[in-house]
């Protein structure tokens, strides 16, 4: 995407520092949040997420030693609860700082990341701007909505990852999956990268810098073979000394975060924060082409086939991709997140928010150029979304009966995912994110293989 700028070493303005940037980008929110309590006090429309008054309304159940589950639609973890209990008993507006600041760390991290990677300064603060000065990701935070927290959590991962500090990733995966659920797709990729030729006893895994084979397009005939032999040789090495700690360490923080939740809200918990989203049918409009048949027979019972079948396509795609692109470990769960997000059965707003923290760290990867194709890209998917949008203010506000029409812009929506995505995957250089430490016994076999 940054690929068409011919000085890319160029250190860039001084108002472009990264610094400067943190620094303006904190103050943008700060006065968001407080212009929101004016808007929210004044005006009809109200600033506030919807979202944010459950969860200070469940902190304030929690601070009064009351479940946070007696709250209607509170379906999230009671950590969430508990980091808002604050609310109560300083100001309302809390919760959006710590959101917001979440949401300030997460463009510091993708600074890091992208460093780590030895990507040039000037592509970092492009990189880091398309995060932090996105009109929804700074308005996500700011509105009070938590899924920054989730983004931290997820990119710090992936530096302890980069890092080779196996047991404090593994900690926070498990905390994530618990805190919410859909981080749960990445744990086949995350295993697979786990080899034993990339992460050494004692040793931190050597990364694969940005200008490594920048030169390089599409993957040669025996770097496919080298794949493939890799792909084989970690099948048959699945039960290695990392994996099987990270599985342990990641699956015993999540059960252990469940079981004192349990302990504490038992059933309420279980379903709530749990089984519901396994089991959710949203009968309201969504951007998903699943909610115009929930909405037709919401009131009868769907049968497992049914419910099978909605799961499908997302499994299919998620193997697909795990299949393809695991080893571009960012890269393939920004496919997945993007992917997941399309085929769900409720797609709300919110969730764009998953894949836009990860889009910046796959940017310099990109050989699409912003003039025209990206532009094309950019606009096609904003205009399916605002398409859907017309229709779904007709329905919502003047309450015109226009289902078809908007489960023909659903439709329409996903087909922009679909198109954005394959043509983000045909730009895409491809670039492992670890080096693989190549034996002897490994080079013998690809030359057999050739």
């Amino acid at each position: 995407m940054f690929r068409e700028s011919e000085n890319t070493d160029d250190e860039p303005p001084k108002w472009m520092k990264f610094r400067s940037l943190l620094v303006f980008s904190m103050l943008l929110r700060v006065f968001l949040i407080v212009y929101g309590e004016w808007q929210d006090a004044h005006m009809e429309v109200r600033y506030t997420d919807v979202d944010y008054i459950v969860f200070s309304d469940a902190a304030s159940l929690m601070a009064s030693g009351e479940s946070p589950y007696k709250r209607t639609t509170y379906r999230y973890s009671p950590l969430l609860a508990l980091l808002l209990t604050p609310n109560s008993f300083f100001h309302r507006s809390l919760g959006k700082f710590l959101f917001s600041a979440s949401d300030l760390l997460v463009g510091w991290f993708i600074h890091k990341i992208l460093k780590q990677r030895k990507v040039p300064e000037k592509i970092c603060t492009y990189s880091v701007m398309v995060w932090l000065f996105n009109p929804f990701t700074f308005t996500i935070g700011t509105r009070g909505n938590c899924e920054p927290i989730v983004c931290a959590m997820i990119l710090w991962i992936i530096i302890c990852l980069m890092q080779g500090n196996l047991l404090q990733a593994a900690f926070w995966y498990g905390l994530v999956v618990h805190f919410r659920v859909y981080p749960i797709i990445y744990a086949s990729p995350i295993i697979l990268v786990l080899d034993a030729q990339v992460f050494r006893s004692g040793q931190k895994p050597t990364l694969v810098y940005w200008n490594t084979g920048q030169a390089k397009t599409p993957a040669s005939n025996t770097e496919r073979k080298t794949f493939l032999f890799n792909l084989l040789t970690t099948l048959k090495s699945l039960f290695s000394r990392e994996r099987i700690m990270f599985a342990l360490i990641s699956g015993g923080v999540f059960l252990a975060c469940n079981a004192v939740s349990f302990y504490f809200y038992g059933q309420e918990f279980l379903h709530e924060a749990l089984l519901y989203h396994l089991t959710r049918t949203d009968p309201r409009h969504n951007f998903s082409i699943y909610f115009y048949h929930i909405y037709l027979h919401y009131e009868r019972q769907f049968s497992a086939v049914e419910k099978l079948i909605s799961f499908l396509p997302q499994f299919t795609v998620q193997f697909a991709l795990v299949f393809c692109f695991s080893q571009d470990l960012v890269f393939c769960i920004f496919l997945q997140t993007v992917a997941f997000v399309a085929f769900n059965k409720v797609i709300t707003a919110q969730y764009f928010v998953w894949f836009y923290c990860l889009l910046p760290l796959i940017l310099p990867w990109s050989r699409m150029k912003l003039k025209w194709e990206g532009l094309l890209c950019i606009i096609l998917w904003i205009g399916a979304q605002t398409h859907w949008l017309l229709w779904g203010y007709m329905l919502e506000f003047r309450g015109v009966n226009v289902f078809l029409q908007l489960w023909f812009a659903s439709l329409l929506f996903l087909a922009a995912n679909t198109f954005v995505l394959v043509r983000i995957i045909q730009r895409h250089r491809f670039s492992p994110l670890f080096r693989r430490y190549e034996s002897s016994s490994s080079s013998k076999n690809v030359t057999k293989l050739d």
